[in-house]
Parts: C-alpha cells; sequence; structure tokens
C-alpha cells in the first residue's frame, strides 16, 4: 500500500496578520488620544457641537446652538480659563498643591478695584495694576503658608478662601459698588464684530484679559527659567533640589502668579456686571470648582509636573460651551443643577482618566 501524505495544509495567516495589524493601529490610535490631551479634547469638542448643532436643528434645545451662541458663551471663558491657568500653576508644582481660595480673591480684589475706580477717582489702567498687585499679595499670603511655614495646600487655601471672601463680604457692609465708572466698564464686556458683521461677534475681553493672559503664562511655563523651575519641582522635587533650585521660593511664587491672574480676572468681573460685587467669585459653585475641573480635564497632572497651556484654553471652551448646550436642554433652575452634575462627573472622569494614563505610559498630556 503507497504510503498517503495525512500533513496538515499550512494555515492562511493572512486574516491573523490583518487582525493584528487593526489591533496595533487601534492600541495607536488610543495611545495618542490618552497620551495627547489636547487632541482627545479637540476630539471631544467635535463630538459637543455634533451633538449640540443635531439637537438644535431637531428643535430639541429652547433655543438655537449656532455661531452666534456659541461666540456669545465666549464670555464665559474668558475668567474660567484664566483661573484655571492660575490652578494650572500651582498644581504644576506638585505635593498636592491646590488653590481653593481663586474664587475668594476674586470677590475681595473685585471689591478693592471698586473703590479704586469707582469710589476714589484712580485712574483705569493704575487701579488694574493695583487690582494685579492687590491679588499677588493675597497669593503671597497662600505662598507663605505653604512655602515657608508648611501648611497643605488644602488647608492653607481653604482657610483664606474663607478668610478673603468674609473680608469681601464686609468690606462695604455687603453691598456692591456701582458708581459710574464702574458701569462704564461694561463695554470691555462687550460683543465687537471682530471679522465683520457677517460674522459672530467676539466679546472684547478675548482680546483684552484672556489672550494677553494666555500668552503671558505660556511663556512662564514654556520659555522662561520660572517653567523648568514648576515643571522639576513638580516632577521630582528630590531631584530639583540636588540641583540648585529653591522648592520655597518656586512654590511661593506660582501662589503668586495664580493670585495675580485672580486680580485680573476680578477686574473681568467688574466688566461683566457692571458692577463690583462681594460674592463675584463666590456666587453659585463659585468659579474655584469649574477652574480646577478645567486644569484637571485638560490634563494637569494634580501629582505635580505635568501640563500645557493650549491643553486648558481647549477644555475651558469644551466646559463653556457644554455648560451653554445644557442650559438649552434643561431651562431654569434644572439646568444649573446639570451644570454642577456634569462638573462632577467631568472633575472624577478626568483624574481617573489621568490615573490611567499615567500609570499606563507613564506620561499624561
Amino acid at each position: 500500500m503507497s504510503e498517503q501524505n495525512t500533513a496538515a495544509p499550512a494555515p492562511d495567516t493572512t486574516l491573523v496578520v490583518q487582525s493584528r495589524s487593526e489591533e496595533t493601529r487601534m492600541a495607536a490610535i488610543i495611545r495618542t488620544l490618552l497620551t495627547r490631551r489636547e487632541l482627545m479634547l479637540v476630539v471631544a469638542l467635535i463630538v459637543l457641537l455634533i451633538v449640540m448643532f443635531s439637537l438644535s436643528a431637531a428643535g430639541v434645545t429652547n433655543g438655537p446652538f449656532n455661531g452666534r451662541a456659541m461666540a456669545g458663551n465666549l464670555i464665559n471663558v474668558v475668567p474660567l480659563a484664566m483661573l484655571a491657568l492660575a490652578e494650572m500653576i500651582v498644581i504644576l508644582t506638585g505635593r498636592g498643591s491646590i488653590d481653593l481660595s481663586v474664587g475668594s480673591m476674586v470677590s475681595l480684589v473685585s471689591m478693592v478695584f471698586g473703590f479704586m475706580y469707582g469710589v476714589w477717582g484712580m485712574p483705569l489702567w493704575t487701579s488694574i495694576i493695583g487690582a494685579v498687585v492687590v491679588g499677588g499679595l493675597l497669593g503671597a499670603v497662600n505662598g507663605a503658608l505653604v512655602a515657608f511655614l508648611g501648611f497643605p495646600p488644602l488647608i492653607a487655601t481653604l482657610a483664606t478662601y474663607y478668610a478673603y471672601w468674609s473680608l469681601a463680604i464686609v468690606i462695604n457692609d455687603q453691598q456692591p459698588i456701582s458708581s459710574p465708572e464702574i458701569q462704564d466698564l461694561y463695554e470691555t464686556a462687550r460683543s465687537i464684530p471682530i471679522f465683520g458683521s457677517g460674522f459672530p461677534s467676539i466679546p472684547a475681553g478675548v482680546f483684552l484679559f484672556l489672550i494677553p493672559t494666555v500668552i503671558v503664562v505660556w511663556y512662564l511655563v514654556n520659555r522662561a527659567p520660572l517653567g523648568r523651575r514648576l515643571y522639576a519641582v513638580g516632577t521630582n522635587d528630590v531631584a530639583a533640589k540636588w540641583a540648585g533650585i529653591d522648592l520655597v521660593r518656586t512654590r511661593f511664587t506660582a501662589f503668586v502668579l495664580s493670585g495675580a491672574i485672580s486680580g485680573l480676572v476680578a477686574v473681568v468681573t467688574v466688566g461683566q456686571f457692571a458692577s463690583a460685587r462681594p460674592d463675584a467669585g463666590n456666587a453659585g459653585s463659585g468659579m474655584a470648582l469649574p477652574a480646577i475641573t478645567i486644569a484637571v480635564l485638560a490634563g494637569v497632572a494634580i501629582t505635580g509636573g505635568i501640563g500645557k497651556v493650549s491643553g486648558v484654553v481647549i477644555a475651558a471652551l469644551l466646559v463653556t460651551w457644554l455648560n451653554a448646550g445644557i442650559l438649552l436642554l434643561f431651562p431654569g433652575n434644572h439646568g444649573t443643577q446639570f451644570q454642577l452634575l456634569a462638573l462632577g462627573v467631568l472633575l472624577v472622569g478626568a483624574a481617573l482618566l489621568n490615573g490611567y494614563t499615567n500609570r499606563k505610559y507613564h506620561i499624561i498630556g
């Protein structure tokens, strides 16, 4: 009997290779999205806009969600993005650094600015510089408690949160300052047709306050020696100390900058409200929670040493337009409550995502 060939046919590896190739490509996409936070935020922003435009076209929303509505809501981006940048500077220094007092600093400095410009008759630019200086001094108190006295940042800034808010309330017997000079500042909050009458108007505060702040902060953290110290201290403060970096001075400077930016935000709020209000930064849920949420959502690692200005700006746009969409879907008090829910979900989700990305890829942002 002749011997039969019983060998099994060679397996077709084409499908296996193709499957592995697709899996590798998908893993690369996921890795890119997780490690390039700005790209992920852009994708999330595009998805949000598509959903809201679709719901608006279908008549589900209580008002139009279009280019004009988006441009109008940029007025809310200005203070939130600026305070998120202030939080980023502090958080970069690591050791759980965070500034819970930014909202109260806005409230107190807005009253001080109201007195300087609206009551004492000081020139506008002098009053603005004075507001920034006062904000820096308030931030210096936080920095002294944290950097020099060794207070935990959470406890130190929580204490000053209450202290500054109390001072803002009693400094003018709980009354706002609404002199004619203060009311005229509303011009800084008006929308102007930058690109012509056929395009949505942009709030003036975007050009007067937000863009200059973004440029200055970007330069400080990316080009100036201070930025290298901030990232070094936040990444490994022991190594930074051995490298000759003054840890105390660096952390103190971060809180001073946070206060200075908060002082400038106070000027923004006075213009938006046409009044210096003692609750400017604490009304509702306050400004601190949204600012921290935006910073964490932007990929700023709460452990320090990681974060980008571009991510903060995109995250601020995402949160602002998400809040605007929620109000269109749920009008009245229900919309405000859902905004708080969305902020909480974003904060927890962003923190979990940051932790997962850091463990898996050892980098965020």
